[in-house]
């Protein structure tokens, strides 16, 4: 595989991409630390597109504590060779002051009721950061010509539906695929904060896909779901602090209560969990 090209400005970005001059273009924005998860992002935009360009920017907007965006994984070198694996042919890795040259924007997106709940609901502005500075990206990665794709992977379940509903409200002449959740073999979805936890600590977020599981199954026949018995899995977990175990309608996000407990499951729902371990905020979803 070649080694894919490094371009750090806007600029270089338009030229390198009108250069190409491609009938189909693959975008995959990340934050960096790249792992096996991202790699299925960049396969399936390999697949599907003659010129593949990923983006590599730590974007500040969406974090809410300073601590954690300083902490945050920047492993560009290794970053690069998950990269040239995947056959990636250009990598956007900007300065803050190139994305944000006219300074933090003024007037960002609104994710409304859909950005306050869940994620929304523990880190106030998250979205609407991200989809400030996703907006941009697809911009920026806008081939002008021919089919245009973007990526985004199945665990950041509410980020890809905000997503999906701003390309279709405003038009953005960009189709958006989703990539299914990549796990370890013990089930954990793989995500670059993973890094950030000890052995110990990764044994114990393990309960996050046994919970899902025990609700799924349930689902998959039928059943009433008891979603307390979930809730009880956590608390068996004393490095495990629950935020969040809901299903909902995976339309919406509103939360499908009126047949959750003590009805036999019918329809379809997805699964959203959220926790913090060892200081880690972990997220996860399934269909069901």
């Amino acid at each position: 595989m070649k080694t894919p090209k490094v371009i750090t400005t806007r600029a270089d970005l338009k030229s390198a991409i009108r250069e190409a001059n491609p009938a189909s273009l693959g975008f995959v924005p990340t934050m960096g630390a790249l792992h096996s998860g991202h790699g299925q992002l960049f396969a399936q935009a390999r697949a599907e597109n003659e010129l593949v360009v990923i983006s590599v920017f730590v974007n500040e907007l969406q974090f809410n504590d300073v601590e954690d965006y300083r902490r945050y994984p920047r492993t560009l070198q290794a970053d690069l060779e998950v990269a040239r694996a995947a056959g990636v042919d250009l990598v956007f890795a900007p300065e803050p002051e190139e994305i944000y040259h006219a300074g933090k924007p003024l007037i960002r997106l609104d994710t409304g009721e859909l950005g306050s709940l869940y994620e929304g609901a523990s880190r106030p502005g998250h979205f609407d950061g991200m989809l400030a500075v996703v907006s941009k990206l697809l911009h920026l990665a806008d081939p002008g010509r021919g089919d245009y794709r973007a990526y985004f992977g199945q665990k950041d379940a509410q980020q890809l539906m905000l997503i999906r509903r701003m390309v279709a409200d405003l038009d953005y002449p960009v189709q958006i695929r989703a990539v299914p959740i990549v796990r370890t073999e013990n089930g954990l979805a793989l995500s670059s904060r993973n890094a950030l936890l000890s052995d110990e600590q990764q044994a114990s977020a393990l309960v996050i896909h046994r919970a899902i599981e025990l609700i799924a199954g349930r689902a998959a026949r039928n059943e009433p779901l008891h979603l307390d018995d979930a809730v009880g899995l956590f608390q068996m977990e004393p490095d495990v602090e629950l935020d969040y175990f809901v299903v909902v309608d995976p339309d919406t996000l509103q939360e499908l209560a009126f047949n959750c407990q003590d009805t036999p499951f019918t329809g379809e729902g997805l699964i959203l969990v959220a926790a913090v371990v060892g200081g880690v905020r972990l997220i996860d979803n399934q269909p069901i």
